[in-house]
């Protein structure tokens, strides 16, 4: 049995056929795996147990590396992209090559990871929910974009008609996969049926909510609400006050699901006072917005958590 001191803090690079490593520890030189399993899991039962190896999220290229770290008891870390460049930056780094980011990600994850959040693995259905929600978002993104560039043309009428038509038959089999994902559990359906008691949160939304906090363990709301990228950042130093900006990390589509649930919740019976209570104080309509999908976030987060149902009149319990 490996002693604790013979753990390695290993960085890798991942791309599409092979993966470059690295050791912080330089206890090997950075070398080429092949992205394949068989490769994979030869390398990984050659290192100590209870070693920590990190990677940017790549698409999907990086989860056969982290499904069998993981599977194999290594403590896996999936790293933002943008968070590894800024790191390199901090540390003056001027060229880029696949072994320099390799060794990059090793040192990061060598002294920050304590204050990193170690990768869950997925179930079959929770990964299966969530790509049919992100291909969802592509689907509907193409249809609004068809939409607006062909605004206006004329002539074009009849095959944006057709061409809109099939796009909604296509999200609605998407939308259909889903609920029978979520259906297909008994205890995920419960949690999905109180969450889209709150007012403003629809299936989509509903389905990305229970999926994100079934998969990721949040002690807190305000956790899972730093996790949706809603959390406001602040920008001081001395005398300087500046404007807080969100920190915008974390999962770009379930932010935008929250937001867009702001939205139709403004215009509900029990969360139209709450909007116009910040609306009366000068705030914008766009900051409103982003209060209102925090909360929303939180509450998502408590009824999910305690198995509770939505109570609307809490809404607007301390409103001055």
């Amino acid at each position: 049995m490996q002693t604790p001191s013979a753990m390695l803090n290993i960085g890798a690079d991942i791309g599409k056929d092979e993966i470059v490593v690295a050791c912080a520890e330089e206890r090997f030189s950075p070398r080429k795996i092949a992205n394949r399993r068989a490769e994979l899991l030869v390398w990984l039962k050659g290192l100590p147990a209870g070693s920590r190896i990190g990677m940017e999220s790549t698409g999907g290229y990086h989860e056969l590396l982290a499904e069998a770290a993981h599977q194999l008891g290594f403590i896996v870390f999936v790293l933002n992209p943008k968070d590894t460049r800024h790191y390199a930056k901090a540390m003056g780094l001027r060229g880029k090559t696949d072994r320099v980011d390799a060794k990059l990600i090793a040192r990061l994850i060598e002294r920050e990871h304590e204050k990193l959040h170690p990768w869950v693995m997925p179930t079959a259905e929770q990964r299966q929910i969530d790509r049919m929600i992100k291909r969802r978002a592509k689907v509907s993104g193409i249809r609004a974009a068809l939409s607006q560039s062909l605004k206006g043309l004329k002539g074009f009428a009849a095959e944006l008609k057709v061409l809109n038509h099939r796009l909604d038959k296509l999200l609605a089999r998407i939308d259909a996969r889903i609920k029978a994902l979520i259906d297909a559990n008994d205890n995920r359906k419960q949690d999905y049926t109180r969450l889209r008691q709150i007012a403003g949160v629809g299936p989509v939304v509903g389905g990305s909510l229970v999926n994100t906090l079934e998969r990721v363990p949040f002690k807190k709301g305000d956790a899972f609400v730093a996790f949706t990228g809603l959390d406001p950042r602040p920008n001081e130093s001395g005398h300087h006050i500046g404007r807080r900006r969100l920190s915008k990390r974390g999962p770009a589509e379930l932010r935008r699901l929250l937001y867009l649930a702001a939205m139709a919740a403004a215009k509900t019976k029990a969360w139209k006072p709450v909007y116009e209570h910040y609306r009366a104080k000068g705030l914008s309509r766009t900051a409103v917005l982003v209060i209102l999908a925090r909360r929303i976030a939180r509450i998502a987060w408590s009824i999910y958590t305690h198995k509770t149902d939505f109570d609307p009149q809490r809404l607007t319990a301390g409103l001055t």
